[in-house]
């Protein structure tokens, strides 16, 4: 921690080093380092530096600690990662970020995205911390302490998969699990200077709960600091279920000398878009680009201000139904009077609009047709914007004690460029930039592309890295 204890980080001389997970299953591989030796060096990383960051809900250390003496197979045998506190694994309970779950009993299956996780060998330390459902784009509670942002404590660390990525940028574990119905992984991505890729519908297998969507937006993901972590996640998560509507991602393995053409912009939609810090990362990010050879041209999103619209009742449709069915969800130790005003002023949202629902509903299932059209009308092979409309808040900002209508417009805007492809289904990835704040707090742009298109994604996001690489947390 520095002289004004704002950023903390866990990276030292240790099993683990600074090194990615790739490069962690490389020295377990070579016997230079065992599985156990990783996951001790995760523990005490996590110890000592969690209780400053608050990222952590259920820790399964001691089970961690069984598990790496049995010698998982897989590329990534041995290293340790968390999952995103809403899945369900056999014998472990999922709270989904809300003491409305407190009493929840332990599952009695596993998700089909847990099981292509641990085909790779990963092993689980634990739950990471989540907002109530989801329903927010910062990770804080409004009955429990925040997660912080390990570049600056006094920060959001985004949201919602805000825990996961405050463990991966604090140097607690190497990788984690996160999920994205509106920007989830991008946007803590963004906020805590990682690699975050929302791929395209359908690629990987889903949490059981998602089955239930009315449009398919939200999908299940992991974040990274480097992009070949989340390239050979990919590759591999191909062998354990391919998707024959998609095109193959394939291992992308390096930076190929391929030029694209990207179309970018720093409005989103309606009156929303970046403000002027932003736009100065935005304009650096555009010249980088253009000095590696890209041709880099200005593009308006061809979105409907409706869609702002149409997408919050989606949001809505959410919250009244953890209001009113919890228990059927999550059976009779629910305890719906433990919810947060942001949930049941959503659910009242609901309720207000649902004559308008049904229309939402429809023009947010057809819009990966006008997405497509996009594309191939522009002749562009990604489009560019910043990842969110701002620098990652202060603690308090997006708080779920403020009061119902000023949280949900102050949640639009900041998160206003991530969920139009979590309604369109196509790719997105959010990549840290050489631009940061006063606060020295990391700023994400956000990559897109056509639909099953995220080998492209993989791509740039592999030659920025190598033309300007990342900064990692130092103090």
């Amino acid at each position: 921690m520095n002289e004004k204890e704002t950023k903390v980080h866990a990276f030292k001389n240790d099993a683990l080093g600074e090194l990615d997970a790739v490069g962690i299953a490389a020295r377990i591989k070579n016997k230079e380092i065992s599985a156990k030796e990783a996951v001790s060096a995760s523990i005490e990383r996590a110890n000592t530096v969690n209780p400053s960051i608050n990222a952590i809900v259920t820790e399964l250390y001691d089970r961690a600690l069984g598990e790496s003496d049995k010698g998982h197979q897989g590329p990534f045998s041995g290293v340790p990662m968390f999952f995103k506190d809403m899945l369900m694994i056999k014998g472990f309970t999922a709270h989904h970020g809300t003491t409305a779950n407190r009493n929840l009993k332990a599952s009695t299956t596993t998700d089909p995205i847990v099981k292509q996780i641990y085909a790779q060998g990963f092993i689980n330390m634990g739950m990471s911390t989540m907002p109530e459902f989801g329903f927010t784009a910062s990770t804080e509670f409004h009955n429990a302490e925040a997660t912080r942002n390990p570049w600056n404590t006094d920060h959001s660390a985004g949201g919602s998969s805000g825990g996961s990525a405050a463990l991966v940028a604090a140097g607690i574990v190497p990788f984690a699990h996160a999920a994205d119905g509106g920007g989830s992984i991008r946007i803590p991505a963004g906020a805590c200077g990682l690699v975050g890729l929302k791929a395209s519908r359908g690629r990987l297998l889903q949490a059981s709960k998602f089955k239930r969507q009315p449009v398919e937006i939200a999908i299940d993901g992991v974040v990274s600091r480097s992009v070949r972590d989340t390239a050979h996640f990919y590759a591999e998560a191909e062998k354990f279920y391919k998707n024959k509507r998609l095109p193959d991602i394939g291992l992308i393995s390096g930076p190929s000398n391929r030029k694209y053409k990207i179309g970018f912009t720093g409005k989103s939609v309606k009156d929303m878009g970046a403000d002027a810090d932003t736009m100065i990362g935005l304009q650096q990010t555009v010249k980088l680009l253009e000095l590696m050879g890209h041709e880099v041209v200005p593009f308006d999103l061809p979105v409907k201000d409706r869609f702002v619209e149409d997408f919050a009742n989606l949001w809505s449709v959410g919250g009244f139904y953890f209001h009113r069915y919890g228990k059927k969800v999550f059976g009779e130790e629910y305890e719906p009077s433990e919810l947060s005003d942001l949930t049941i002023g959503l659910s009242k949202r609901f309720q207000e609009n649902k004559a308008k629902t049904v229309g939402s509903i429809v023009r947010l299932r057809n819009s990966f047709r006008q997405y497509r059209r996009m594309f191939n009308q522009s002749g562009l092979d990604m489009i560019l914007t910043p990842t969110t409309a701002h620098a990652p808040p202060a603690i308090g900002y997006l708080s779920m004690t403020l009061p119902y209508e000023e949280l949900f417009q102050r949640i639009q805007q900041w998160a206003s460029f991530t969920p139009y492809h979590n309604a369109t289904g196509g790719p997105s990835i959010s990549l840290p930039v050489q631009h940061y704040t006063e606060e020295d707090l990391p700023m994400g742009m956000l990559f897109s592309a056509n639909l099953g298109q995220d080998a492209v994604l993989l791509d740039i996001a592999y030659q920025l890295e190598a033309a300007q690489p990342w900064k990692k947390i130092t103090v």
